[in-house]
């Protein structure tokens, strides 16, 4: 391939089918990935600490840890790695389950290796800035009463402590800052966030909502209002 290897992004694929993870892998690095397979949970650890990983493909069902509980020891080491579920668990519970935690997507199995590869293009696209820190003239820092928002370091900032965001936090409240005092509306947020709509979308955006809100609960000058049947606005009041 033309393509430097040390230029290459590396996906970490998480699958205990045999078969499929090898297909899967093949597929992958056909199209210029690097990709570390791995069957377990564990394995999939060891992996992630190994390697500079830019997208996770996680299989849900899977021996000793599943996907959710694996997703979240992921993110406890680096927050903003975005993953995707791939699963025959089609579950609207699940479903739910896995846009809460995180998940960029959530797909079932079996599906097209197009619309697969048209995915996972899309968000290395968008998360493509991990890579290279942004020059000191671009950073977006936001001041939010008692807070401080830094967009670029994913972080929420109040006095000496600092909570990192994940991924879709730190897009939402990037998307209701750049509109502070204004409405935003649901349908157009989902669209912009997720690249789509549907009422799984929907559900998960609201879950990060409610959790922005409790970052911010301790500010009273700062809230994230509910306009019914429209959007939210981000109230800083000072």
């Amino acid at each position: 391939m033309s393509q430097d290897i040390a230029e290459r992004p590396r996906i970490l694929l998480v699958e205990d089918d045999i078969h499929l993870g090898f297909l899967l892998k093949d597929l992958l690095v056909e199209h210029g990935f690097l990709v570390s397979h791995c069957s377990g949970g564990e394995e999939a650890i060891t992996e992630f600490n190994k390697f500079e990983i830019q997208l996770c493909l996680l299989d849900v069902t899977l021996p000793t840890m599943d996907g959710f509980d694996l997703a979240k020891k992921l993110r406890t080491i680096n927050v903003q790695v975005p993953f995707i579920f791939i699963t025959a668990r089609s579950l609207k519970t699940d479903t739910l389950k896995g846009y809460a935690l995180g998940a960029e997507d959530y797909i079932t199995k079996p599906f097209d290796e197009q619309i697969l590869l048209c995915k996972i293009g899309a968000i290395l696209k968008r998360t493509s800035h991990y890579s290279s820190p942004p020059m000191e003239s671009e950073k977006k820092v936001f001041p939010l009463g008692k807070y401080t928002f830094d967009y670029h370091a994913h972080a929420l900032l109040k006095g000496d402590q600092c909570y990192r965001l994940t991924e879709k936090e730190n897009e939402v409240l990037y998307l209701l800052c750049t509109n502070k005092n204004k409405v935003v509306r649901r349908d157009d947020a989902v669209e912009r966030i997720y690249g789509k709509q549907d009422y799984f979308l929907g559900r998960s955006f609201d879950v990060f909502i409610s959790k922005l809100r409790k970052h911010l609960a301790e500010d009273p000058s700062i809230s994230i209002e509910n306009v019914f049947k429209v959007g939210f606005i981000l109230n800083v009041n000072n």
